[in-house]
């Protein structure tokens, strides 16, 4: 970096890379951030080399967009086709605050909404008291030439959320979508929102994948989300653009808060689910938001990033102690703050844990393990009981009689061939703990708070397992979270890790290797859950799954049973062989693992091909988030044809 820059400047830059290299808790408005990139070009280029070089700014998403994000004359003509069709077409509100708006954005901005495939629309636009005469010029000219343009102008500079607020007072739509005063709406937005509440009538909140779009109009960095992830919304704005509120909600919960600038809109998403419920907030798989960058020219504060991240962290912790959550503190990350942590505290008194680590010889394995647990780690009621499988050799023996001389370890013998699930299970019946805590014999502590992490969110009622950050000898990552229907090779799909091998140290695709977050499954190398939930749902699958996808089928029926699963980076132990460990290519395990294969496919086929939490724009042959060639999703014009 150019030596033309102090110190606090150049600290203040690489916080601001760190923060922006993959999507901050709240956007900072477009023209700020612009403004900081033009300002202090090194910032640019860093930023660019930082999400490139990560694979996650795709550079090939140009020609991605061409041949999977771009409407064709008979796209628009189906879109038409069908819109005339729908049986229900709510009015819906487009929000805009302005001020001192580039005059040729904003023309721009409203020519996106005025270029809207769905006709069932109105623009709201508040003029913030802007200083420059053009913008309130153009805003009357606009509701001059388009009856559907509403216009009011403040007589005080008000900021964003007072602005938004004087916008939302001029809607009459059924749903009030929000919208930036510089940014862009592609043409068939409010109709893809349209096909979705005819899909989904009740809905409350709906929210689009988005991406950015600098000044010369091409598209990058796209933000292609999770479906509704409420564990995930607590460290970040997953919502964002496109987000469309059901406007009763938002007339009841009083619009927009004054103060919470820099974070209104997370504030009020935050509110506005405290309305409703899981089943009526939607995510369209689809980019409906274009967030301008790199194209005006106010001027940049360089305070903003820490407003911003103050404000988010107020608006989570008001927004938790508002649904009853005791005692849980919100704080921004040390190194990234844009994303914030919830630490979440242990019940008093803290539930007994039933540490169940199945194993057959392998003593110095086992022994690691043991006093990892036993002499590391900080919890104050645990047990472990090891579950022998045959062991024959005499260290493994000796190993066992100085483990057992500790009151908090059982030792159960069951020897026969290896069947993990059966394992568990009947440590499982033995146990006396609240909370069971599957373990690999493998695994080694690496700092003594982990257990407790795991199990702060094993208690919560809603929550039906817990699963670790894992990491290989080496340091790179072995377990991130399990998404389905991936895998490297061209037979069936059942699951994968995410973003295996990545660096100790690497965020993630936009923060999800650094923050808490819901995922369709965790593995049983390190599993925490409740004794009632393992119990309810049968525990594992012994029968049909005896090596193989037991973890993952065991969280797919916690899920079916109406529970969250959730993986937390905060407890974070070694995975030891994992790295090392080769295919076993026995015929008998091959024929073995394709019946497992063959059993998950059958009971969970559907859901394996469709994570939600790994969207259809992602590559099913990678963990890593890298885009598809050609995206799974069908359009809802088509498959109307």
């Amino acid at each position: 970096m150019s030596s033309l820059y102090t110190d606090a400047t150049r600290e203040r830059l690489l916080n601001l890379r760190k923060a922006l290299r993959a999507n901050p808790v709240v956007h900072a408005p477009a023209h700020a951030l612009a403004k900081a990139l033009q300002v202090f070009p090194p910032v640019a280029r860093l930023l660019h080399f930082t999400l490139a070089t990560k694979g996650y700014a795709t550079e090939d998403y140009g020609q991605w967009v061409a041949e999977n994000d771009t409407l064709t004359a008979a796209d628009r003509a189906a879109i038409r086709s069908h819109i005339e069709r729908l049986g229900y077409k709510p009015l819906i509100s487009v929000v805009m605050p302005a001020y001192n708006t580039d005059e040729a954005l904003l023309k721009a901005a409203i020519a996106s909404v005025e270029a809207q495939l769905y006709p069932d629309w109105e623009l709201c636009i508040c003029d913030d008291a802007s200083p420059k005469p053009h913008v309130w010029r153009v805003l009357q000219e606009a509701a001059r030439r388009n009856p559907k343009i509403k216009v009011v102008r403040r007589d005080q500079n008000g900021h964003i959320s007072a602005a938004t607020n004087s916008a939302l007072e001029l809607a009459t739509g059924e749903f009030v979508a929000l919208m930036d005063h510089d940014d862009l709406l592609p043409e068939q937005a409010l109709y893809e929102v349209a096909v979705e509440l005819n899909a989904h009538p009740d809905a409350d909140l709906i929210y689009s994948d988005e991406d950015k779009v600098d000044g010369n109009g091409r598209r990058f960095e796209p933000h292609f989300k999770t479906d509704w992830n409420p564990e995930l919304f607590l460290t970040q704005n997953m919502i964002s653009h496109l987000g469309v509120y059901r406007r009763s909600i938002l007339q009841k919960i009083g619009g927009l808060r004054i103060g919470f600038e820099g974070s209104q809109d997370y504030d009020l998403a935050l509110r506005t689910i405290e309305e409703t419920s899981a089943e009526r907030i939607r995510h369209i798989p689809a980019v409906l938001y274009h967030w301008r960058q790199q194209a005006a020219e106010a001027s940049f504060s360089e305070g903003f990033l820490d407003q911003c991240a103050k404000a988010a962290r107020l608006a989570v912790t008001e927004h938790l102690q508002r649904i009853g959550a005791e005692g849980v503190t919100v704080e921004n990350q040390p190194e990234l703050p844009a994303w914030l942590q919830v630490r979440r505290p242990l019940p008093d008194p803290a539930p007994m844990v039933s540490i169940i680590v199945p194993t057959r010889d392998r003593a110095r394995l086992l022994a690691a393990c043991a006093e990892g647990v036993l002499q590391k780690t900080d919890y104050p009621n645990l047990e472990l009981i090891v579950v022998d499988n045959g062991s024959v050799e005499p260290e493994t023996e000796a190993l066992f009689q100085k483990l057992t001389a500790d009151p908090r370890v059982r030792l159960l013998r069951r020897p026969g061939p290896f069947n993990y699930s059966a394992l568990n299970n009947a440590a499982a019946a033995e146990a006396r703990g609240e909370i069971l805590l599957l373990l690999n014999n493998d695994i080694e502590v690496i700092e003594g708070h982990w257990l407790a992490e795991l199990v702060s969110q094993a208690v919560r009622p809603e929550i039906g397992a817990v699963g670790a950050r894992l990491l290989y000898p080496d340091g790179t990552v072995q377990h991130g979270g399990v998404i389905l229907g991936v895998g490297p090779h061209d037979g069936p799909r059942v699951a994968g890790h995410l973003h295996p091998s990545a660096a100790r140290e690497d965020t993630g695709y936009y923060g999800h290797l650094r923050v808490a977050r819901n995922c369709s499954a965790v593995t049983a190398a390190c599993m925490a859950l409740r004794k009632e939930i393992f119990d309810q749902v049968g525990g594992l699958d012994e029968v049909n799954l005896t090596v193989a996808f037991n973890d993952v089928d065991l969280c797919l029926r916690i899920r079916e049973a109406g529970y969250d699963i959730v993986w937390t980076p905060h407890a974070e132990l070694y995975h030891m062989e994992s790295a090392s460990r080769g295919t076993d290519v026995k015929p008998e395990a091959k024929a073995r693992a394709e019946r497992e294969i063959a059993y998950m496919r059958q009971c969970w086929g559907e859901l394996l091909d469709n994570d939600p939490f790994f969207g259809p724009n992602f590559d099913v042959r990678y963990g890593d988030y890298r885009l598809a060639p050609v995206s799974r999703r069908i359009k809802p014009w088509r498959r109307q044809a």
